[in-house]
Order: structure tokens, then C-alpha cells, then sequence
């Protein structure tokens, strides 16, 4: 299997996820900024692999199944990290629909391309405007410290609640488009 350099990215992208939780945990003044700049650089290599491979025409079936795995890692460690730090039920709320949804989503999209459907569930533009308004949300949070004069944690906390709510109205999306199989496949 060659590698191409979005797959590439992709695994660099699961091979920040131990750094990230390291960093989180070291006990030091600046690492809520070094977690927050690991978790924004890999959010730009998600923009960056994903730019690369429809520019240069770098697609893998391997790159493919491992891009959304590696977004999925990242967001649910982020998320774990954040409650585990701020352990309110808003933050378990929010934290619990957006992995809830991705499961289900995933699930879905499986169970799709099991059915040959796998279009009938491709990325639409609210789940695209879900994953800026989580993964800026996800930055704050991890970032957490007033920044000239802004409260960079409690502007974190709106964004994943609206993030959340993305999350709910794009899995209604994906199970809006995807309704018409399913219950085809349910009468045969």
C-alpha cells in the first residue's frame, strides 16, 4: 500500500492524540495553550488532507475508512478531556450528543454501504459548518484562559452547545436522506 500525503496527515493526526492527553495533563502554566495549538493544528490537517487529496487527486480507499476515524478520535479525546476538566452536565450533555451522533452517524453510513447506498449518505454542508463550529469550540475550551479581555472558555462553552445542536439537526439530515433505503430494506 502506498502512502499518500493525505493519509499521511491522517495518521499524524492519530499520532497527536497521545500528545494531546500528555500535554493536558502536565502540570505547567502554558499547557492549555499548547493542548489548544495541537488540537487546532490537527483540525487544519483535517481541512489540509482532505484539500490535498480532491487538488491532486490522492485518494485511498485506506485514506477514505481512516480520515473520519482519526476526526472522530480526536473530537471524542478532546471532549473526554474537557468534561473531565469541567465536569458540569451542560459540558456531558453537549459532550454526549456530539459523540452519540457520530456513533449513529458512523453506524449509518456502514450500514449503508452495506446496502450499496453509501452516497445516499455522503457529507452535506451542515455537517461541514458542525465540524468549524465544534472544532473552534473545541479550542477554546481547550484553551481556556481570558484572551484581551474575552472569556475564551465561556465563548468555547456557547460554541459546543451550538455545536451540539449542529450535530442533532445534521444526524437528522443523514437519517432524512437515508430514510427512503431503510425502509425499502425493511419491506424486503
Amino acid at each position: 500500500m502506498k502512502l499518500t500525503v493525505p493519509t499521511m496527515l491522517t495518521l499524524l493526526r492519530i499520532m497527536l492524540i497521545p500528545v494531546l492527553v500528555l500535554v493536558f495533563y502536565l502540570p505547567y502554566k502554558w499547557t492549555n495553550f499548547a493542548a489548544a495549538f495541537i488540537f487546532a493544528f490537527a483540525s487544519i490537517t483535517d481541512w489540509l488532507d482532505g484539500w490535498i487529496a480532491r487538488r491532486y487527486n490522492q485518494f485511498s480507499a485506506f485514506g477514505a475508512f481512516l480520515d473520519p476515524v482519526a476526526d472522530k478520535l480526536m473530537v471524542a479525546i478532546a471532549l473526554l478531556l474537557t468534561v473531565q476538566k469541567h465536569p458540569t452536565v451542560w459540558m456531558a450533555l453537549w459532550a454526549a450528543v456530539i459523540i452519540g451522533r457520530e456513533i449513529a452517524v458512523s453506524a449509518l453510513r456502514e450500514w449503508m454501504a452495506e446496502l450499496g447506498q453509501r452516497a445516499t449518505v455522503k457529507v452535506a454542508t451542515i455537517g461541514k459548518i458542525k465540524t468549524i463550529v465544534q472544532m473552534v469550540a473545541l479550542v477554546c475550551l481547550l484553551y481556556q484562559e481570558p484572551f484581551y479581555g474575552l472569556n475564551i472558555f465561556v465563548i468555547g462553552e456557547w460554541l459546543l452547545a451550538a455545536a451540539a445542536l449542529l450535530t442533532l439537526w445534521s444526524g437528522l439530515a443523514y437519517l432524512r436522506a437515508a430514510w427512503p433505503v431503510l425502509r425499502e430494506d425493511a419491506r424486503s
